[in-house]
């Protein structure tokens, strides 16, 4: 990997401008605390808003959570990581799926204060899974929550929001507006084929704004939201709420603190991977600054956040990683969340294009799993690996669910449990008895 000469760094500015500040060599890479010139580092911070865009809005649509509320807290929450991380790490804290199902189910007559004070107990769990691994290392996270059992946490979330995807919960998604919601799959499938480089990563967005076109000409849109959007102000505050707590709500959502740790973690491996440099010392750090931003979040309104892989394919199709570029996203949806008329236009959305929607994005968190399986070369000739991911992914598809008094455990919960007990407590009891299978013979040369 080359590197471009730097500039001086100016005693107001954290950041050396890289280069000329305009162009980037091939085989360089703008470095977290470089930039480009302000108007390119400009134009990089709004891609990034576009890519996390789509994704972000999605998921307070399905939730019931108020949009601009969770844009805003999605941009602030995004500057809080920057300030923890000490521009060290480059990332878009935008809203995260593994909080819908839990979510969902933690609502309780629509009123969402309980799902809320769920995401701040996770936010809290989370920055003090980071104080610990800032203090001790990350090593104890390798070891308590391997590819294998990452994987299939990641892949039961996938499978338990299967359902949501046909009804929205109810008379929703795909079920309520099958012709809208098939034309909206349809297009986010065209279009992840048939543009190149960016405009390819904004397929989902493009594909959900192709099904609202669809709905607008043919009367599908719900014309109190339309009524909505006409009054709603250009300029005011976001909906804000405040959290109420529960014991129901906590167990809920909890588990999910797990996939955000995974995510995380992944994230700063990309990051450190990709620009050359070793980053395992800010782990503790961004799990701090999630968790944080989660908490943050959760006590206003909005929906809890995890760093975006979203955003990570701009950096590897820009190389740009400067963390000036993050700040220019984060204040733009700061800006964005300040106006009613943007979340007022977010919940003109249909139930169809939804359902469209999330029939590829919930597909696409199923496949991750396995795409960390494969991965890591997870092994499945080992019936420990086997049987881990097989309990696990059918607890959590069939959305298992175990009632204990006021407490009611679903599949994510349950299923995220199952994983651990299984694969540690069948792992231990091959390793005292010496019935670990040996590792599966190399495969053949191939034939001459």
């Amino acid at each position: 990997m080359t590197q471009t000469p730097t500039g001086p760094r100016s005693r107001w500015s954290p950041w050396s401008l890289h280069g000329d500040g305009r162009t980037v060599r091939p085989g360089d890479v703008v470095h977290p605390d470089e930039r480009l010139s302000w108007p390119r580092t400009l134009g990089v911070g709004v891609q990034h808003v576009v890519a996390m865009f789509g994704a972000t809005f999605t998921v307070p649509l399905i939730t019931g959570f108020p949009p601009a509320t969770t844009l805003f807290f999605s941009g602030l929450g995004t500057l809080l990581f920057l300030l923890i991380t000490g521009n060290r790490l480059p990332s878009y804290l935008g809203s995260s799926f593994a909080f819908i199902a839990p979510v969902l189910a933690a609502k309780a007559g629509g009123d969402i204060g309980p799902a809320l004070g769920g995401i701040v107990v996770a936010g809290v769990a989370l920055a003090l899974v980071g104080l610990v691994v800032q203090l001790a290392g990350a090593g104890w996270i390798d070891r308590l929550m391997p590819p294998l059992v990452t994987g299939a946490i990641v892949m039961l979330i996938g499978l338990n929001l299967a359902p949501v995807a046909w009804d929205g919960g109810g008379d929703g998604g795909v079920k309520a507006q099958p012709l809208i919601a098939v034309i909206t799959l349809g297009a986010i499938l065209l279009f992840t084929v048939l543009f190149r480089g960016f405009l390819a990563r904004l397929s989902i967005l493009l594909g959900v704004l192709v099904g609202w076109l669809l709905a607008a000409l043919t009367g599908g849109l719900d014309p109190a939201t339309v009524t909505g959007l006409r009054e709603a102000a250009w300029i005011g505050l976001p909906e804000f709420h405040t959290p109420s707590f529960s014991l129901r709500a906590t167990v809920l959502v909890i588990p999910v603190v797990l996939v955000l740790i995974a995510e995380n973690a992944g994230h700063v491996k990309a990051v450190a991977a990709t620009t050359g440099r070793n980053l395992d010392r800010d782990m503790g750090k961004a799990f701090m600054g999630d968790g944080l931003a989660t908490v943050l979040a959760g006590s206003g309104g909005g929906s809890g956040t995890t760093t975006y892989a979203e955003n990570i394919g701009v950096m590897a199709a820009t190389r740009v990683y400067s963390t000036a570029a993050y700040w220019v996203a984060g204040l733009a949806a700061v800006l964005l969340g300040l106006s009613p008329k943007v979340g007022a236009l977010i919940l003109t959305v249909p139930a169809g294009v939804l359902g469209g929607a999330t029939t590829a994005l919930y597909g696409l968190i199923a496949i991750l799993g396995a795409r960390i399986w494969l991965d890591n070369r997870v092994d499945f000739h080992d019936p420990v690996n086997l049987l881990t991911a097989a309990v696990a992914v059918i607890i959590g598809a069939a959305d298992y669910t175990l009632n204990a008094g006021d407490l009611s455990f679903h599949g994510i919960a349950l299923g995220t449990a199952a994983a651990l007990l299984t694969y540690h407590g069948m792992r231990l009891t091959a390793r005292l008895r010496n019935t670990t299978p040996p590792p599966p013979p190399p495969p053949p040369p191939p034939a001459a």
